[in-house]
Parts: C-alpha cells; structure tokens; sequence
C-alpha cells in the first residue's frame, strides 16, 4: 500500500499590497527626511520637544500632564522637555483661570513664525523637486496616486 504524501505548496511570496505597502513606507520616510534636512525647527530640540510644539500648534494650549499623557510619557520627563523649549522662548505658561494651581503651555509668537517658515521653505523645496524632476504627466500621475494615498488615511 503506498500512501500518497500531501502536496506542499511552497509559501507565497508577498502580494503586490505587501510590497505596495513597504514601497510607501520607505517612500514616505524617506521625504520626511529630505524635508526635515530641508529646515528644521531647531537643531537642538528632541523629537519629543518638536512633538510637543507641534501638538500646541495643532491642539492648542494644554497642561504639561495633558502633554505628558497625549505623548505617553511621564510628567517628570514632559516637565525635561518643556523646560528647554521656555527657556528658548518658544513656550509660555499662564495660570489656568479655572484651576490657579496649573499652568497651561501655549507657543510664543516667535514659535509660530517659526513654524510658518519651517513648513514654507519646505513647501519651496518640494514644490521646485517637483517642477524640476516631473513631467507635466509625472505630475498628474503623482496627483492621482496622492489621491489615492489620501484615500488610505481617510477614517
């Protein structure tokens, strides 16, 4: 009696998503690096300190603990963090009104400047890649795969 050993199919090599997905990744980091060396907030600051500015900017003023929580970080160490980022003028406590025992953090209008000029010489560089390396149909094609992209972000 010969017994028949089952077919082993060989694993599958990745699926075009799975290499669409690793292409995009990689992509995707490596423009965030050539716009970081692009301008940068400032040299010195962390990625937790730039995180921070950011999450002002974009959620307005916060207690240093709701700092430390939306960051996931203790208090001790947000307090290490936000210390540098007064001292070079870039935030400022007030008293909150509703609880005088908690200061809420909110950035100087220096930092927004700042801010602004980061994002447009950013903005400049990117926009003269752009122009000078694509083709008037490298540019619609990249148009219709940002559309795309952004269809990956939605919620």
């Amino acid at each position: 009696m010969t017994s028949k050993t089952p077919k082993i199919t060989p694993p599958t090599t990745t699926d075009l998503a799975d290499d669409l997905a690793a292409d995009v990744r990689s992509v995707v980091s490596k423009l965030k690096r050539k716009l970081r060396a692009q301008s940068t907030i400032r040299g010195d600051l962390t990625n937790t300190q730039i995180s921070v500015l950011l999450r002002l900017e974009r959620d307005g003023p916060a207690s240093a603990a709701d700092l430390a929580r939306a960051e996931g970080i203790r208090a001790q160490s947000m307090g290490s963090a936000l210390a540098p980022l007064e001292d070079a003028a870039l935030i400022v406590g007030t008293p909150d009104p509703a609880d005088g025992r908690r200061t809420i953090l909110s950035l100087t209008k220096a930092c927004h400047a700042l801010i602004l000029q980061v994002r447009s010489v950013r903005q400049d560089w990117l926009s003269r890649t752009i122009r000078s390396r694509l083709s008037s149909s490298e540019q619609r094609q990249l148009a219709d795969a940002m559309a795309l992209l952004k269809r990956l972000v939605e919620e």
